[in-house]
């Protein structure tokens, strides 16, 4: 059955400036030893938020206490580039973000996002910047993005985005989950492969 529709993502959110911010930076391989996602979270950003010589926090705009607790992220171009580790997209869901801005995603990064329900939207890097600026301004204005209007809300103001036309469409309709599809359709498949000569038993 078609899980719950994605059409809108509201929350305080929080800038992250910087290009190509790869799926090392966002989470490290050494904690990918997991055997399960849960506790992936307080590993997002690790070395960048934590001095590797004294472990003590850093500057991260993660480690901004004006920012925490913040469900939207905001990134520059090409956010969740280099290795196409689904634990990346999984440790910022675990950390507490629900959807991610960005000028342009990679592209494996983007689907494994989208399996997870976290819509990944890209903006103008002007508007970006924009929305960087008032959350600076106002830690605590609530941003909402609009899937069904493809725009962003903050401040009483509006920002238009994109989103990939087949990404739009399973999160909106609530099919962004493939397995859960797969189940969905399990007796066709189960019919269909009784059907297949070789899969006689």
């Amino acid at each position: 059955m078609p899980l719950d529709p994605v059409t809108q993502v509201s929350g305080r959110a929080v800038f992250i400036p910087g290009a190509d911010i790869d799926t090392d930076r966002i989470i490290p391989a050494r904690f990918m030893k997991c055997v399960t996602f849960d506790g992936l979270g307080e590993f997002a950003f690790y070395d960048v938020r934590f001095n590797s010589e004294t472990g003590e926090k850093t500057d991260h705009p993660l480690n901004d206490p004006r920012f925490e607790g913040a469900s939207i992220l905001l990134a520059g171009e090409n956010f969740g580039c280099g290795s196409s580790r689904e634990h990346a997209p999984q440790s910022l869901k675990k950390f507490g973000f629900n959807g991610v801005v960005a000028e342009s995603f990679a592209e494996i990064f983007f689907g494994n996002s989208i399996t997870l329900g976290m819509p990944c939207v890209i903006a103008s890097s002007e508007d970006i910047r924009a929305i960087a600026a008032l959350i600076e301004s106002d830690p605590a204005a609530v941003l909402t993005l609009d899937l069904t209007e493809k725009k962003i809300s903050i401040a009483d103001t509006d920002f238009p985005v994109t989103i990939a036309d087949h990404a739009h469409e399973a999160l909106v309709s609530g099919k962004w989950d493939a397995i859960a599809d797969l189940l969905e359709g399990l007796d066709a498949v189960k019919s269909r492969a009784n059907a297949l000569p070789y899969m006689a038993a």
